[in-house]
């Protein structure tokens, strides 16, 4: 049987794509595989997916996501093409078209991803860029399967490393301030699960007004009176070079992910 698409990985990552093609509709649960070496976690892929088809090998499949780490790439690609795949969508980090399209051989479309973690809860941002034989329909196909779980982007693929350094790392820049911001408020006397309630609801309802309204800037001079407590605390971001401090995690994260590919 040669399914549409197969999933080369079974961790959080594909687990998460693999939800959010079967709750958009777009995709059939029983036109759909996923590879997982490990016996105990197909039985958990199993249990999930009851409709998808959970296996140790890669199937003939028309299409396959590869979703392992970046040392298994070729290999999956290699396998996959060998099983019928003629488009092959990777969301391995730093490992470039060149290297992918090498592994495909002629004759197969190939289009780079980079997601990030809040795709687990249907809330990621992703980048895509397609590769030499990658058409519109392909470039299509790899949004829909990374729009089931947030938005996607179109770049070229020099602007992936970029991409990495800002959202790719981004969450974790952005639990460091809750972890920064979670310890200032046990400084202040907050028992630690109340700091933490405050701190994730802080975010969660800054980021729904950042997403409703788009302008960061606006919403911050919003809440920002003049001689106020919050101006009080952003004086000190100032002082101590925010905004340059940033820019230069932003900067350092992006060469690393342009070292690796």
């Amino acid at each position: 049987m040669t399914v549409d698409v197969v999933m080369i990985g079974g961790g959080n990552m594909g687990a998460a794509l693999l939800g959010g093609m079967i709750a958009s509709g777009r995709f059939r649960p029983t036109a759909l595989a996923v590879v997982e070496r490990l016996d105990e976690r197909r039985d958990t892929l199993a249990t999930m997916f009851p409709d998808v088809s959970v296996t140790a090998e890669i199937p003939s499949a028309a299409a396959a996501v590869i979703a392992v780490k970046p040392n298994d790439v070729r290999d999956a690609v290699a396998d996959a093409v060998a099983g019928g795949a003629t488009r092959i969508l990777s969301i391995a980090a730093g490992v470039t078209l060149e290297t992918i399209e090498r592994a495909a051989g002629d004759g197969v479309a190939v289009v780079r991803a980079m997601p990030n973690t809040p795709a687990l809860v249907g809330k990621g941002t992703s980048a895509i860029a397609g590769g030499a034989g990658a058409t519109e329909g392909d470039l299509e196909w790899a949004t829909d399967v990374l729009g089931s779980v947030g938005i996607v982007e179109r770049l070229d693929e020099e602007m992936l490393d970029a991409f990495t350094g800002v959202a790719g790392s981004g969450p974790a820049y952005v639990f460091l301030l809750a972890e920064a911001l979670t310890a200032a408020a046990v400084g202040e006397g907050f028992d630690a699960d109340v700091a933490e309630r405050i701190v994730a609801q802080l975010l969660l309802g800054s980021s729904t007004l950042l997403d409703r309204d788009r302008d960061a800037r606006q919403l911050r001079v919003n809440v920002t009176s003049p001689g106020g407590t919050t101006a009080a605390g952003l004086e000190r971001f100032e002082a101590a070079g925010f905004e340059a401090i940033v820019a230069d995690v932003v900067r350092a994260a992006t060469q690393r992910s342009r070292e690796l590919g």
